[in-house]
């Protein structure tokens, strides 16, 4: 079972951000588009998905989480195809819109039938196990898209989904168990993921739009504020309907709180550091696509066995610990490329010694906010409660991708760029490390 729910939890992840590696190819492909534009091809995925998650948790405890990740499954392998034949770059997206449905339908579910199938001892390490599935999936997407798109064009960077996905989707049949909540509700709150998207788009808008129009744009500042004012009339709307598209009562959890504002910083932050260093790496330092690809290896490959070791230790002492030392190193990691980052390159003395110290914090931090979300949740709100965390991880992602567009994303970034960048992302990761003072998810003394 665990193995079945991975692999499809892998493709999502890594579709997240398969195609940092790829927005050069995209750039060639469409070259009538502007990075603005194409921005979208990641941002309405990441929307999309960060607003049905929770909807999707709901309707997999209430309509069979099995069916509901089978399901998902073949939406999002359907939806693979159409983006990597997509002629246009409105067809590219709408693809996209799509495959974010059916990740967000199989995401949730997955998590639910791995916690369920797990004694409570033993959740904390298998929650952390298939958070570091997804953290390196996600790490690795930039690196593995990069060998992929250079080889066989950016297309195949959809197209990679479809094997192993089918090889999930098979097995699943017969390995996966069916679970589902005899009371559960599967109304869905049509108004509130409609105010979600709408909010959290148009905040995107506003921050990509900026690098182009300026912060005091009519246009950036209405986006911007017409972003915060959807989601502030969506938390007025969900404290009134009886079935809303987040359940605002897990946040009256004082842990669960911090967790989710935490996971939206580190999510932001996370998003900046591997979008930028491609745009890095080869404009500034004129590396090759492959070459890029290989140089932010090393980081991801750190991701698996820290975070098995994280797992085992949060079981011991919970996950504050680990969440406060892991922002803090990646704090550190950015301070190092601001500090020494420069026009010259120099891999072994410069960008190494910083990506290993970002991949190690991504292993501690990713994997140990997924499982502090769930650590205090009853098992009838592992669907809802993991999807809440994923989602706002999601709105983060989104967060950070159109800031990453703003600063470097323009044709001729300059290392003042890139320092204002890592300055933005160190404020996040100390934010998130105080966030994370507020966790308490340690095993009760007996």
């Amino acid at each position: 079972m665990f193995f079945v729910a991975s692999i499809a939890v892998f493709l999502v992840a890594i579709d997240s951000t398969v195609l940092f590696a790829a927005f050069g190819a995209l750039r060639n492909g469409f070259p009538q588009s502007t990075a603005a534009d194409l921005s979208w091809v990641l941002n309405a995925y990441t929307v999309v998905y960060a607003a049905l998650l929770v909807p999707a948790g709901r309707l997999s405890d209430a309509l069979g989480r099995k069916r509901m990740f089978q399901l998902g499954l073949l939406l999002f392998l359907a939806a693979s195809a159409a983006c990597g034949a997509a002629p246009t770059v409105g067809s590219l997206v709408g693809a996209r819109v799509l495959q974010a449905v059916g990740a967000a339908l199989l995401t949730p579910a997955s998590l639910a039938l791995v916690l369920g199938a797990f004694p409570l001892g033993k959740r904390a390490v298998a929650v952390s196990l298939w958070g570091a599935v997804g953290g390196l999936a996600a790490a690795l997407g930039p690196s593995m898209g990069a060998a992929v798109v250079d080889a066989l064009g950016w297309r195949w960077a959809f197209f990679l989904n479809l094997p192993l996905g089918l090889i999930a989707w098979w097995r699943g049949r017969s390995r996966l168990t069916e679970w589902r909540d005899a009371k559960g509700d599967a109304t869905l709150d049509v108004v509130g993921i409609g105010l979600i998207i709408t909010g959290v788009g148009a905040m995107a808008y506003g921050i990509v739009e900026a690098d182009v129009l300026g912060w005091r744009s009519p246009n950036v500042l209405g986006a911007l504020a017409g972003g915060l004012v959807l989601l502030a009339v969506f938390v007025a709307w969900a404290r009134r309907t009886p079935n809303p598209a987040v359940d605002l009562s897990l946040f009256a959890d004082p842990t669960y709180r911090y967790v989710n504002l935490a996971t939206l910083a580190f999510g932001i932050a996370f998003s900046m550091m591997f979008f930028a260093m491609f745009f890095f790496l080869m404009q500034v330092w004129h590396y090759t696509l492959p070459q890029a690809g290989l140089a932010v290896s090393p980081g991801p490959l750190l991701v698996v066995p820290v975070a098995m070791l994280t797992g085992r230790i949060a079981a011991r002492v919970g996950h504050r610990p680990l969440l406060v030392a892991g922002s803090l190193l990646y704090a550190a990691g950015g301070l190092w490329l601001y500090l020494r980052a420069g026009p010259v390159p120099d891999y072994l003395g410069v960008w190494l010694p910083g990506l290993l110290m970002t991949g190690a914090a991504v292993g501690m931090v990713l994997p140990s906010l997924g499982g502090a979300a769930v650590a205090r949740l009853a098992p009838a709100r592992f669907g809802v409660g993991s999807a809440v965390n994923q989602a706002v991880r999601q709105m983060g992602s989104v967060l950070g991708v159109a800031a990453t567009v703003a600063l470097v994303g323009h044709s001729n970034p300059q290392i003042v760029d890139f320092r204002h960048l890592y300055l933005t992302l160190i404020a996040l990761a100390l934010i998130t490390a105080i966030l994370c003072l507020r966790i308490d998810t340690a095993p009760s003394k007996p």
